[in-house]
């Protein structure tokens, strides 16, 4: 025979609810559930309304509004004035402080070399709808950095960057390829129908790789002396250039000098010709002694000169000579005359 075992049995209180009390507290909840529709739009912000899940308002005008509690309609309330920041090539942990992203920033330029482009894009919301629903994966106001954005930022700088040469895209040309990836991304977006627009790109870092960085830096230094011997060429060019037709104008016009010289003296000596002979056709005679006379007073003047005296019988000899550059004595003179 199975034994028996008698258990104490406990009472249990009974809960009596005062029907009062259920319907203040319903009433509450209630309350609070329908202010929780209550909502505010500031002048920098943009809220859209959806119900169950379909967009009913696509744009809420700043000020307080009213809308049907969760889960009948939900609100979603974003700033459009916020930039957001967008990299490519690396990640900042902390202020100052970064990891390298080497399977985004290592990429080919347009002469088939390899450049480490880090990049920075600042973009902000232009048209909450689009930036909402348009794209799923955005990731925008998640803070996330993966998803439409960061491709397509990324999409437009390997294009744009694989259509520059290196030189461009570390030098010169790093201006040109900032502009042209802002460019490029703004179509991307567009064409996505993303609702964002871009503020700026800027290319935080672009250099070689690491293992051709020594290279890389011997081929500038070559460059620059090369430059820096081109200048100092065009500078002993402008130097020189100038003198030289300095010196050809000067020649050419001592050149006209003469010439007009030269012609003006043999038209005067031509004048002057005629007119001796025509006073020579007219007394050769005496013509002809005057200009004996005046040739004589040219050259005399200017050589030494020796008279020697002929003797009665025609002869003559070193005593009868007379030096007259010389000054003679008195006596000698005498002599001479004698």
């Amino acid at each position: 025979m199975p034994q028996q075992f008698d258990f104490p049995k406990t009472q249990i209180p009974s809960l009596k609810l005062n029907p009062k009390t259920i319907y203040t507290v319903l009433g509450v909840l209630a309350g609070l559930w329908i202010l929780s529709g209550i909502y505010t739009v500031s002048v920098d912000e943009k809220a859209v309304v959806l119900q169950f899940g379909k967009l009913t308002l696509p744009e809420v005008d700043p000020g307080l509004h009213y809308h049907l509690p969760m889960p009948i309609e939900r609100v979603y309330i974003r700033s459009v004035t916020n930039v957001y920041r967008e990299e490519i090539g690396f990640r900042t942990t902390s202020p100052g402080r970064s990891v390298q992203r080497p399977h985004e920033s290592l990429m080919l330029t347009g002469d088939e070399n390899i450049v480490d482009v880090q990049m920075v894009v600042q973009y902000r919301v232009d048209d909450l709808v689009k930036a909402l629903f348009n794209v799923k994966s955005l990731g925008v106001f998640q803070g996330r950095t993966e998803g439409l954005v960061h491709d397509a930022c990324e999409a437009a700088l390997r294009q744009v960057v694989g259509r520059h040469g290196i030189d461009e895209t570390l030098t010169e040309g790093k201006e040109v390829v900032q502009a042209e990836i802002k460019l490029k991304l703004q179509e991307l977006f567009d064409r996505y129908g993303a609702g964002l627009m871009v503020d700026e790109v800027k290319l935080q870092r672009v250099t070689p790789p690491a293992q051709v960085e020594a290279a890389f830096k011997d081929v500038a230094s070559a460059k620059e002396d090369r430059e820096r011997l081109e200048n100092e060429a065009h500078g002993y060019q402008n130097d020189l250039i100038p003198k030289a037709r300095g010196g050809a104008k000067k020649m050419i016009r001592g050149a006209e000098a003469y010439r007009v010289e030269r012609i003006t003296r043999a038209q005067g000596d031509a004048a002057r010709f005629r007119a001796v002979y025509s006073e020579y056709k007219k007394a050769p005679d005496v013509t002809e002694a005057r200009i004996y006379v005046e040739t004589m007073e040219r050259v005399l003047p200017g050589i030494q000169k020796y008279i020697i005296k002929s003797d009665a019988s025609g002869g003559g000899g070193l005593l009868n000579l007379l030096n007259l550059n010389q000054p003679q004595r008195p006596e000698a003179a005498r002599k001479g005359e004698e």
